[in-house]
């Protein structure tokens, strides 16, 4: 069996806790014991409501941040190990890209000189050889090579956002953190930039951590996935197992809580109630009891691991997984717990993907 190229075991990130210059702050705890890997050439999604932590995993993994605590293993390097020149190297084979492609790029530098930077850094070419290359990620991400001499502002959010894919494909990396990537961006854009992300992994063989909080773009994009909830993972498996079949009611309320078009509204068990905990709060049992429909009182008094619901790779932190009702979403037409705007959030994609395929 082959070892996977990201290992990330036992993850934990805190901020703050310093409350002034005399006495100790509260530490807000945002990511909470996350394990997870990432195969080489598989797109991981890891989706969850704003503030669940998803980008704070993605920048401790690349040592953005500085974790508390945990493992992140590299193609078997130790990567919080890691310092100096040593760091840097094996950041040439992580890189990230953006959320907003307007704020990523230097406005200041032309095109041309935000590839070519990085390819220099790296020593990975040499005079005329950079140039060459530089016209090689512009043709590659859909671009021309006369991009080279325009500055940021001359293009637009789409084109930007092929700019910041060539940025991070310019140091030939193996694994690319893609931090919402596509969320700043219409559907029939975000449906060119996912095929040219997908066509990317297929052809160089990289693998993505896909951050994201929309959840077709997760399903049209992603290998496996994993859902996230106040910094821990409460469930993960295959696409299509989640997705169809979720285990956890989070996941589900995700999955049924999208705005109806069509004015219905989900049943009353599938909406999220309530805010999600603090992360300065301490919490004994399951974090997503007080919003949970299903919850007991062992909900509240005992915090259930990613190994209390198991299938095969699927796995959900739920007590009471085995006992839900079931709720089956296959298929873009999928059937009635499926909410109207996620099917047509879908079929959106799937058409706009089909407009750039012809």
């Amino acid at each position: 069996m082959t070892s996977p190229l990201l290992e990330v075991k036992n993850l934990y990130k805190s901020f703050g806790g310093n409350g002034g210059l005399f006495r100790a702050g509260p530490r807000a705890h945002v990511v909470k014991d996350v394990s997870f890997d990432i195969a080489r050439g598989e797109t991981y999604g890891l989706v969850g409501e704003s503030g669940s932590g998803k980008s704070t995993i993605g920048r401790t993994v690349l040592r953005l941040l500085e974790p508390d605590s945990g493992k992140v293993r590299f193609d078997g390097q130790e990567v919080t190990a890691l310092s100096g020149a040593d760091l840097r190297r094996l950041r040439r084979r992580m890189q990230i890209i953006f959320q907003d492609p307007f704020s990523s790029l230097d406005p200041r530098v032309r095109v041309g000189e935000v590839l070519a930077q990085p390819i220099r850094l790296h020593r990975l070419r040499e005079g005329a050889a950079v140039e060459a290359r530089v016209d090689e990620l512009l043709e590659t991400t859909g671009l021309s090579s006369h991009h080279k001499l325009r500055y940021p502002h001359e293009f637009s959010g789409g084109q930007r956002q092929r700019i910041a894919i060539a940025r991070a494909l310019a140091v030939e990396p193996d694994l690319i953190v893609c931090d919402e990537a596509v969320s700043a961006l219409d559907v029939s854009i975000q449906a060119q930039i996912l095929n040219l992300l997908a066509r990317l992994r297929d052809d160089l063989g990289m693998s993505y951590m896909f951050i994201s909080h929309d959840m077709a773009v997760v399903r049209h994009i992603s290998d496996r996935v994993g859902v996230l909830y106040a910094g821990r993972l409460v469930e993960t498996g295959e696409v299509s197992d989640v997705f169809e079949s979720p285990s956890h009611p989070y996941t589900r309320m995700l999955l049924a809580a999208t705005p109806s078009l069509s004015g219905r509204s989900p049943d009353a068990e599938q909406k999220i109630h309530g805010s999600p905990p603090s992360p300065f709060e301490q919490i004994n049992g399951c974090a997503f009891a007080s919003r949970c429909s299903f919850a007991t009182a062992r909900c509240t008094s005992d915090s259930p691991d990613l190994d209390a619901f198991e299938i095969r790779t699927h796995r959900a932190a739920c007590w009471h997984a085995d006992d839900l009702p079931d709720m089956t979403l296959a298929g873009v037409a999928g059937d009635a717990a499926m909410s109207p705007a996620f099917r047509k959030r879908m079929e959106l994609l799937r058409r706009a993907h089909d407009a750039v395929a012809r």
